[in-house]
């Protein structure tokens, strides 16, 4: 788990719905935690971190794509909230917001790079029930019986465990080779947190093909259209060291330019403004009008 932020502090669901106290802000991650603070009253924000599809083919979900959209629309509505998503793959999933703000990784917050471990790294959690979004069987076929470790919470995967802590993850990424993603492209990103991470860091990333992936071909890593492809590149960064340090810091250039914390924290002040406002409409919307 990654650290608190500065001036943050912890409480219960309980402690929050009951405690009156007047919140700026209601950060929402998920629709489960929307429809769990309904009884705050105050701005509410919804932050759309999967699409709707995955969400739905994990659930094994019957219901219509459509007539989740427009009920969530509604209920959005009826509490004056906000949604944004991290990615334009979410917000085009969802249909109920246009605007996206994508995360955010500081690369002054990671180890140098050394690399001196000849082992890729993936960084996932529940990989069983997720091996479809996560393109597990092209992982497993390009990767089988190579040096790669494994990290998450995967509690049924013999030998594998999540970090200590975050320093844990960080002295990992620092000595690390290179960092794995696949992604089944009908349901999740061409990247995630994860890879921004392991960028920052200083790691080049193996990838599958993808329409949304962030990783440039020969440059900040390798980008594989079979297995096969995939299994050579991840050959050819375990014996070149050299090479996985020019494309790693390749890759750290690149989220210093596109995913700065900077960006992130203007683009997010934002939306809660947005949010805000919104509440406030409402609310004049619900006043009775004085006779």
């Amino acid at each position: 788990m990654r650290p608190l932020p500065a001036g943050s502090r912890t409480l219960t669901l309980a402690e929050a719905t009951t405690s009156g106290k007047a919140y700026d802000c209601v950060i929402n991650h998920n629709i489960t935690d929307l429809l769990d603070t309904r009884s705050i009253a105050a701005p509410k924000l919804l932050v759309l971190h999967e699409t709707l599809e995955g969400r739905m083919e994990q659930q094994g979900a019957e219901f219509e794509a459509r007539d989740m959209r427009a009920l969530l629309n509604t209920y959005l509505a009826s509490v004056g909230g906000h949604a944004i998503a991290i990615s334009r793959m979410k917000a085009k999933s969802w249909g109920v917001t246009s605007t996206v703000v994508q995360n955010a990784a500081d690369s002054e917050a990671y180890l140098p790079h050394i690399g001196d471990v000849p082992s890729g790294l993936r960084v996932a959690n529940h990989i069983t029930s997720k091996r479809v979004f996560l393109a597990w069987d092209f992982h497993e076929a390009a990767l089988e019986g190579m040096p790669i470790r494994i990290v998450g919470h995967n509690p049924d995967m013999p030998d594998v465990s999540a970090a200590d802590d975050w320093d844990h993850l960080k002295r990992m990424l620092a000595s690390h080779r290179f960092l794995v993603h696949t992604a089944d492209a009908r349901y999740e990103d061409g990247y995630n947190m994860a890879v921004l991470e392991a960028m920052a860091a200083g790691l080049p990333v193996l990838t599958n093909g993808h329409p949304s992936t962030i990783v440039e071909h020969g440059v900040t890593g390798f980008v594989a259209t079979t297995p096969l492809d995939m299994r050579e590149h991840a050959r050819r960064l375990l014996e070149d060291e050299g090479l996985a340090h020019e494309m790693g810091e390749k890759a750290r250039e690149y989220v210093q330019r596109h995913f700065a914390p900077e960006r992130f924290r203007v683009e997010f002040s934002r939306a809660i403004q947005e949010a805000r406002k919104k509440w406030s409409r409402r609310a004049l919307k619900s006043t009775p009008a004085r006779g």
